[in-house]
């Protein structure tokens, strides 16, 4: 690694990749990017795969100059491990969690079985790696129930599910995006995310979409207007310090490290549940890290910078 000054390096930020989070992970990026202009780094965008989808992403980073990678990608080969992997063999630091850590927490099935298994909660669940007997699914959960493919993001290919018709359409969504799916117990009550930088739970954010959305979907989370972002989040001091907590053991869990979110939603009877952690988050207009930082009085440009230093002092 370079022993200049992070200002006198040069920082690549990677966004794009061919996953379905493509255009969240531009968003991202460029702004991204321009943060750390404004903050005086010098910056080399690299849009991996490029707009055509062509390119080959090792030789545009072996071929690129730079000292230390943002990672901008959503999903895909930039959340699952593949990319950081490749930044390791490259001896390049990079922000964000190690590739154990990004391919356990981007596969909601295994992270869940892990939870179970240490005792953080976690809705009740059953997976398949194909086309399941939704006689199956009925005897051991009950509706409404969500469907989601195990290693996405964005909420692509998830659905909330009421009846047997609406279950077969979800399973048939679901597998378009992944061979392995989940079929969650629908958790009845409030959403929340937590964003963590280092090892510190920010605010907890609560999450209400408009009564036309059935979850916090793709078009709530980066093109409605309607949707409400709760901060303060809403719930009494102690409740929000249990969903840190509980927010943080997930991610510490899985072995993440640098920053990240997690979301949690609470039932009817006040008891919180750990959906899933992500390794790399938006970082658009419309993001929840952003949001959570800025009620702490720290700037956009700030967290951004935050989040380089965490990677930089790493190595």
């Amino acid at each position: 690694m370079s022993k200049r000054p992070l200002k006198q390096s040069v920082i690549a930020v990677i966004y794009g990749g061919k996953s379905s989070e493509r255009d969240v992970s531009l968003q991202s990026g460029q702004l991204v990017a321009q943060a750390l202009l404004n903050k005086g780094y010098k910056v080399v965008e690299i849009d991996l795969y490029g707009e055509d989808g062509e390119q080959n992403p090792v030789v545009q980073l072996l071929e690129a100059n730079y000292d230390l990678a943002y990672i901008a990608l959503h999903g895909g080969e930039g959340e699952d491990g593949r990319l950081q992997s490749l930044l390791e063999m490259l001896k390049k630091p990079y922000t964000g969690s190690r590739p154990l850590a990004c391919g356990l927490a981007m596969d909601k099935v295994l992270s869940k079985k892990y939870w179970q298994g240490i005792g953080i909660p976690t809705p009740k669940y059953v997976s398949f790696s194909s086309m399941p007997s939704i006689a199956e699914i009925e005897q051991k959960l009950s509706y409404p129930i969500i469907v989601k493919p195990s290693r996405e993001g964005s909420t692509f290919g998830i659905n909330k599910v009421l009846n047997r018709l609406e279950l077969e359409s979800a399973l048939q969504d679901a597998l378009r995006f992944d061979s392995e799916i989940l079929v969650e117990q629908f958790v009845d009550g409030p959403e929340f995310t937590v964003a963590i930088i280092g090892e510190e739970a920010y605010p907890v954010i609560g999450l209400k979409p408009a009564e036309n959305h059935r979850i916090y979907d793709y078009d709530a989370k980066y093109l409605a207007d309607d949707t409400q972002y709760l901060l303060p989040c809403g719930l009494s001091e102690a409740e929000e310090s249990h969903v840190q907590s509980i927010a943080l053991q997930a991610y510490l869990s899985v072995g993440c490290t640098g920053w990240g979110r997690v979301d949690v939603m609470q039932d009817q009877l006040g008891e919180f549940w750990v959906l899933e952690v992500n390794t790399s988050p938006g970082m658009t207009s419309h993001s929840l890290v952003p949001m959570s930082a800025a009620h702490l009085g720290i700037t956009y440009a700030e967290l951004v910078e935050k989040i380089v230093l965490l990677a930089w002092s790493a190595e």
